[in-house]
């Protein structure tokens, strides 16, 4: 029997910790009332959880119980390192030797570069995401504690720390609608919107800050894109919402919390499923906007989704270089690989075709088609936002989410190498070039 390569074994660990984490949440002592919830709702908010995206038919706080909730906890921490590197320092614990084969996996499951130096980044993954999670946690006592008591508040804190910096979007503030009612308060808005830019810049970002510091010219060419386009889509990104939903779901904000809206709908398009505004209320520019942040997602390598932003980034560099009439795309004094351009747009393709047939199974079963649009682009970028849809979805409609979530996370690229054979050895020969019409 052939082994499984690295693509196809991080797609079938994922696969069961999806599976393992419904079990979990279908058992009576996961929900408050005592009932376990039907199968179907289990496995849709376990691969919510672990594919950190953060799209619910319960309300968090309200369904599940303590035990319900630890669970969810430890899906969304394991989902957003990704599981082997999460299962590194109980290796490191025992000292035991990580072979080439699990660092073949780490490379692919963190996004690194090249194979050597992968267990010091897989350690710096780890170092960075729990230094995060335990500062967020700490600022956010500050804001829990008062309000939920000592125990409840710390518990709170953790929980929407992790959620945050690995970009799920759960939430344990009641009434299922996520932060809007606290939309005003600038400190919890704030720390959050940290956590969540810290989750999605992506641990190369991280180890070349760690390394090189503020000597930029020294970072990786793909950590200077990430934080650049990062940086450029935030602001953009904030500004156009600013105007957009003035009028719309802005309406009667004064001027501070209108800032701090938009600034917190920017950073949260970009896979963070936090929401402190109704989605429901967006125009349809602003529905729009969404859309295109959602599709661009987070950084490679990060907690987030999307098609990444360094995919974006060289989509946008090609249609430049086709402009200009150039060859090659250049950015920051160096020319792009062409199997990375190659890989670029052969996942971006593969990322709108699997939303465009996820989107035709939901308006199949009745959902409105900007609704269903929001939906699609939410779930296949990890996101987790909805206009109100989600709970009711029917039962095609919640496999189909499912499907596009576990694609969002594992890549819809590498879900179709997980699918396909391995490739064979081929000779030198080569078909005849001939040119056909494009555009």
């Amino acid at each position: 029997m052939r082994r499984p390569n690295a693509v196809q074994t991080l797609a079938l660990g994922f696969a069961l910790l999806i599976l393992a984490g419904a079990c979990l949440l279908s058992l009576p002592i996961a929900s408050r009332n005592g009932e376990g919830i039907p199968w179907i709702n289990a496995v849709f908010t376990s691969a919510s959880a672990s594919c950190v995206t953060g799209l619910t038919v319960y309300d968090t706080a309200t369904q599940f119980s303590a035990f319900g909730q630890v669970v969810l906890l430890l899906l969304i921490q394991i989902g957003g390192l990704g599981f082997v590197t999460a299962s590194l320092p109980a290796a490191l614990l025992v000292r035991r030797r990580v072979g080439l084969r699990q660092r073949a996996l780490l490379q692919d499951s963190l996004g690194a570069l090249q194979l050597g130096g992968v267990v010091r980044l897989a350690r710096r993954a780890l170092l960075v995401t729990f230094a995060c999670e335990g500062l967020g946690a700490a600022l956010l006592t500050l804001w829990f504690c008062p309000r939920y008591g000592l125990g409840r508040g710390l518990w709170m804190a953790v929980f929407h720390a992790v959620s945050a910096f690995c970009n799920a979007g759960f939430d344990l503030l009641g009434a299922g609608t996520s932060i809007v009612t606290e939309a005003g308060e600038p400190f919890l808005n704030l720390v959050l919107m940290a956590l969540i830019i810290c989750g999605g810049l992506g641990f190369l970002v991280w180890d070349d800050a760690l390394t090189h510091g503020r000597r930029f010219r020294r970072w990786r060419l793909h950590s200077r894109m990430s934080l650049a386009v990062t940086l450029s889509l935030f602001a953009g990104g904030a500004v156009a919402f600013w105007f957009l939903e003035a009028d719309h779901a802005f309406a009667g904000a004064d001027g501070p919390t209108r800032a701090l809206m938009a600034a917190f709908q920017s950073v949260t398009a970009r896979t963070a499923g936090f929401a402190s505004v109704d989605q429901g209320t967006l125009s349809q520019g602003g529905v729009l906007l969404m859309l295109v942040l959602m599709f661009v997602g987070a950084g490679s390598g990060s907690t987030g989704g999307g098609v990444k932003v360094n995919t974006f980034a060289v989509l946008v560099l090609g249609v430049r270089s086709r402009i200009r009439r150039q060859d090659d795309m250049n950015v920051f004094h160096r020319r792009l690989d062409e199997g990375d351009i190659r890989n670029a747009y052969s996942a971006a393709s593969l990322y709108l075709f699997g939303a465009l047939c996820g989107c035709m199974v939901l308006c199949v079963q009745g959902a409105g088609l900007t609704d269903a649009l929001y939906e699609t682009f939410s779930a296949m970028s990890t996101v987790g936002l909805s206009r109100n849809l989600t709970a009711s979805l029917p039962a095609l409609s919640k496999w189909a989410v499912i499907l596009m979530m576990f694609a969002g996370r594992v890549g819809s690229m590498s879900v179709v190498l997980a699918m396909t054979k391995g490739k064979r050895a081929q000779n030198s020969l080569r078909y005849v070039p001939e040119k056909i019409l494009i555009g």
